[in-house]
């Protein structure tokens, strides 16, 4: 048998405190090329906090996190983003008085990793804000704000994208769209690391979760499998947060 090819981002033992609370306790997780892996769990379990983390936003305050075998903990987020990671947010954070494609042409300025990407059009035309290309960015709506989020991290020619409750409060049709891209960006083999607190969007995408309580994982594998687990059910899918 042919060895397992090394992790993309490997995360080993994350800890991260905010005063005597501790956000993340000895997180431990792979992620490999083309893989979807979601984090989910209850509010407060930690997954946005992880993600900061790796994203830079955040230090961690013990293990590692290593990116293509290199050590990455503590890096600033824009060092991170030329290295290949980029992210979205909750709440998109554009240049609101710039257009939709002034804020993609500057991501591909000064955020391209080694992987340049294509034109800001063809970015905007991939993910359906081609229409709105030359509108400023504060005239968009929730939903294309979201998607312009997308494109600019996107711009950057990510090899690791995290991806933080990008699904909330989109409808049916652009929740099954985000779903077509980021399966597309899968078989491109871009990893994602996906936070979202819709189930049925999370079933549809992702090869397998881990579900975290109190900054720690309580199962890893396939939804439908954590579903039969008492502890997950316990503690997340009989939340009403889980919906």
């Amino acid at each position: 048998m042919s060895p397992e090819p090394a992790p993309l981002l490997a995360v080993d033992g994350l800890v991260k405190r905010f005063g005597g609370f501790r956000a993340l306790d000895a997180l431990s997780f792979r992620v490999g090329a083309g893989e979807i892996l979601g984090l989910v769990g209850p509010n407060g379990s930690g997954k946005t906090t992880c993600i900061n983390v790796v994203s830079g936003l955040y230090r961690p305050d013990g293990g590692t996190i290593h990116f293509e075998g290199r050590s990455i903990g503590g890096l600033a987020s824009h060092r991170l983003v030329h290295m290949g990671i980029n992210r979205t947010f909750q709440v998109p954070r554009p240049f609101l008085t710039l257009t939709a494609r002034e804020n993609v042409e500057i991501a591909i300025a000064y955020g391209a990793s080694r992987e340049r990407p294509g034109d800001a059009q063809t970015l905007l035309s991939s993910l359906e804000l081609a229409a709105f290309a030359d509108q400023p960015a504060g005239q968009l709506n929730s939903a294309h704000q979201k998607m312009l989020d997308l494109a600019r991290a996107l711009a950057t020619g990510p090899r690791l994208l995290l991806v933080d409750e990008l699904a909330a409060g989109l409808n049916p049709a652009e929740l099954e769209r985000v779903a077509i891209k980021l399966k597309e960006l899968a078989r491109s083999g871009i990893a994602l690391l996906v936070v979202e607190h819709l189930m049925g969007f999370i079933d549809q995408i992702t090869d397998r979760i881990i579900v975290m309580n109190a900054g720690k994982e309580i199962f890893e594998g396939r939804l439908a499998d954590a579903s039969r687990n008492p502890q997950v059910v316990e503690v997340f899918l009989g939340d009403e947060n889980a919906a």
